[in-house]
């Protein structure tokens, strides 16, 4: 039985996808999760085991981990969350081989989560490049370009990658770089008013968040957002969660007031968070460097942009970004939406095997 196997590991679960050569997804299913940032070795192997166990019961095949007999996987692919360096890679690998019974090496793809993204460059042959972007609570870019190596002909291997840092020193045009710049502009917005000493113009996003944290006033959020953590049950519910959260948390209110209600604050903001993430992807273009080498360059008229998160899952969101980049000269040959990267890796591992056999 020759199967493709991709498992998307995140924050808050696990999902595999189990596809035949053709693409045709036999099974699927969810475990626990998986951020290897998170979690001992082994508790990240049991929410795998659990995971493709049972996506292996989905498709009536032997669900024994590790496999009693041959393996019945052609090749795996796993994008982890908090997988950022080579000695993550190392140290988890190993243990996926065993698990899988498949000998570490190009049968077996272990990366970070960003790589499902870039599979959509298997769903167009007249590419070689990609560009991969997650905008959720946190924010990174990747370029990617499949291998020049024929050993590894019909993989994919990353060019660069600018962003993935956290909320303390990143994650522009992200749920937490929305709310922050939430707070930002309407403090900014309340100082200039007292320079020319009339009222700052009404907002529906303003009021919207002086509501979230209960106050009447302005000035009355800045010692909220600073307030340490307090996770106490007497807590205002707003002081239930950590600081990120208390900003991340706002970017639902945002999205509201500039799509619902046209509000200009709100939609000011959401065009500088969506210029965040246009600045991250032209610096993979080679915006305003000379000296990049020819063969880490891509261009966006041959190549395809692939997004992924929840905030550049709305529409509306992700053509700010797109308009950015136009605006910037940078249009790309394809765009693409991820919403289930396990599938689309799955997909994308059957297309490569498929690609590799006719050349």
């Amino acid at each position: 039985m020759s199967l493709y196997l991709c498992v998307d590991c995140g924050g808050s679960k696990t999902s595999a996808v189990i596809c035949d050569v053709d693409g045709t997804i036999l099974g699927r299913a969810l475990g626990g999760p998986s951020n290897f940032a998170y979690l001992s070795l082994e508790q990240f192997i049991k929410a795998v085991t659990d995971a493709v166990s049972s996506a292996l019961t989905v498709c009536s095949a032997p669900s024994a981990l590790p496999p009693t007999g041959p393996t019945p996987f052609a090749a795996a692919s796993f994008g982890v969350s908090g997988v950022d360096s080579p000695s993550a890679v190392a140290t988890i690998t190993p243990a996926l081989s065993n698990l899988l019974g498949i000998p570490a090496g190009p049968r077996l793809v272990v990366a970070n989560d960003t790589h499902l993204l870039a599979t959509p460059i298997f769903m167009h042959p007249d590419i070689a490049h990609a560009v991969a972007v997650i905008g959720g609570t946190g924010s990174i870019a990747v370029s990617f370009r499949l291998s020049q190596d024929p050993a590894t002909a019909g993989l994919i291997e990353e060019l660069a990658r600018i962003g993935g840092w956290g909320w303390i020193l990143g994650d522009e045009g992200g749920g937490f770089s929305v709310g922050r710049e939430a707070v930002r502009q309407i403090l900014l917005d309340f100082d200039r008013a007292s320079v020319v000493g009339r009222p700052p113009t009404p907002s529906v996003l303003t009021t919207s968040i002086l509501q979230r944290f209960g106050v009447s006033h302005v000035p009355e959020l800045l010692p909220l957002v600073h307030l340490p953590d307090s996770l106490t049950s007497e807590s205002p519910e707003y002081l239930k969660h950590p600081r990120e959260k208390r900003l991340s948390n706002l970017s639902p209110l945002v999205f509201d007031a500039a799509f619902e209600h046209n509000d200009a604050l709100a939609l000011r903001i959401l065009r500088s968070c969506a210029g965040f993430l246009a600045d991250y992807v032209s610096v993979l273009l080679g915006e305003g460097a000379d000296d990049i080498p020819s063969q880490r360059v891509v261009k966006a008229q041959e190549s395809v942009i692939s997004f992924g998160g929840s905030l550049v899952g709305i529409e509306r969101y992700r053509a700010l970004v797109l308009e950015d980049l136009e605006r910037r000269g940078q249009v790309f040959k394809y765009v693409e939406f991820v919403d289930d990267a396990a599938a689309i890796g799955a997909k994308g591992l059957a297309a490569s095997a498929r690609l590799a056999q006719t050349t």
